[in-house]
């Protein structure tokens, strides 16, 4: 099944808004991924997680949620969000993502992150977010992640100590960060 609304969309990645009606593929999902994601992230694993979970994403204030789907047979190859917006003179948030197990390691993401990088620099008048920065927050562990954003075009501005509680403890992160100003990378990429 595919999906034909997509907000962005490049040649092998969609981008579309959570749904509750999608609480249990994501979590099936969730459950197929836990080696791959721990000790990195814990997404919801239950539907009693996913549905505020998805609320949270589609109707709060200050974030915005975005499922990775495949082109070409609509299935969940997991998820982007942007955390922390605000406005004003910052213009910024943060990301949050997860590739899921059957997805990771295609490439599936860079494009991903190129169309979520589009989205919200794109103006508000034209549908987008409007920021002018994004930030990631990540482990200095977590070297697939790392070499996302590294490939996204994002630079390494520093390290925080302490910086979030992840896996029982505060942890350090690396912060890295691009703004609209910065080119992207060379690449295909297409939107909707």
């Amino acid at each position: 099944m595919t999906f034909s609304s997509y907000l962005r969309e490049g040649d092998r990645v969609g981008l579309r808004p959570f749904r509750l009606a999608d609480g249990p593929e994501f979590t099936a999902r969730v459950h197929e991924s836990r080696d791959l994601h721990h000790p990195w992230l814990s997404p919801p694993a239950t539907i009693e997680e996913y549905e505020p979970y998805a609320a949270r994403l589609t109707e709060g204030e200050g974030r915005v949620g975005f499922l990775v789907c495949e082109r070409e047979t609509g299935g969940i190859a997991g998820f982007v969000n942007v955390n922390n917006i605000v406005h004003g003179a910052f213009q910024c948030g943060a990301l949050g993502y997860g590739a899921f197990a059957h997805a990771a390691g295609r490439g599936l993401f860079r494009e991903a992150l190129g169309l979520v990088r589009a989205h919200a620099f794109a103006p508000a008048a034209d549908g987008g977010l409007g920021l002018h920065r994004l930030e990631a927050n990540i482990r200095p562990g977590n070297t697939a992640s790392i070499a996302l954003v590294r490939g996204g075009g994002f630079r390494l501005e520093g390290l925080s100590p302490d910086f979030l509680y992840v896996d029982g403890a505060w942890r350090d992160h690396e912060r890295w960060a691009v703004t609209v100003e910065m080119p992207a990378p060379e690449g295909p990429h297409r939107t909707g």
